[in-house]
């Protein structure tokens, strides 16, 4: 495994609004670091705060204190527009519900991150192309969401993620509404492109056995985060 360190997150809390003056703590003093090629687990109840913790991550939300750094850039120094941009460069987003354009193509809606970044249509259609076909998809191009069963629609939000080539993907829950062997087919597919490409993957999931799978475990508990076997 390569020792490079791609995403961190040093002393974050995260409080949301009040009760009686007292605010709503959801993180407290979390601290994780991700390498290059690492496959993270991030484990947990519901309410637990996984998500908040990944959307800290992925630059989509800030914490009250503590620091989120990718690739050595700090969030907190940075103006929204910038962390947009870096978001675009080098993360990648995977969720439990795909959140796929209905009205567009498979092809159409991989292509869409490519074309934010004002890429040629034609490069990004032929990027878009080649990273369907990566994940088994190569016959379903013209397809809309609706012509797709659930596990080749979170293939083309996988394809979606990785069009960028993103430092790291993040996945909330991405096997929660699959069935088990969509489930099985979609996590094979995750360590064979993380294999491929040494894409670091931080995947919240309530799924012990799921979790067991990958190089590192963390255990969200209280708001709290501490490393080590499940």
């Amino acid at each position: 495994m390569n020792s490079r360190l791609v995403l961190s997150a040093d002393n974050v809390e995260k409080n949301y609004g009040s009760i009686g003056g007292v605010p709503i703590e959801v993180l407290n003093g979390v601290s994780l670091k991700v390498h290059a090629g690492d496959i993270t687990a991030v484990v947990g109840s519901s309410g637990s705060g996984k998500s908040t913790l990944l959307h800290l991550l992925g630059g989509l939300d800030r914490p009250n204190r503590g620091e989120v750094r990718i690739n050595d850039e700090s969030f907190s120094t940075l103006s929204e527009t910038k962390i947009c941009e870096i978001r675009n460069r080098s993360i990648g987003f995977v969720y439990q519900f795909h959140h796929l354009l209905l009205e567009f193509t498979a092809l159409e809606n991989v292509a869409m991150p490519l074309l934010m970044r004002e890429t040629t249509a034609a490069d990004a259609q032929a990027k878009a192309s080649d990273m369907l076909i990566r994940v088994g998809l190569g016959h379903r191009l013209g397809h809309q969401p609706t012509e797709l069963s659930g596990g080749e629609r979170q293939r083309v939000a996988i394809a979606r993620a990785l069009v960028t080539d993103p430092s790291c993907l993040l996945a909330d829950e991405p096997t929660g509404n699959l069935d088990k062997f969509s489930a099985a087919c979609f996590m094979d597919l995750i360590f064979q492109i993380n294999e491929e490409l040494n894409t670091s993957v931080v995947v919240v999931t309530h799924d012990i056995e799921l979790a067991s799978k990958m190089h590192r475990i963390y255990r969200l508990d209280d708001g709290k985060l501490s490393l080590g076997p499940l």
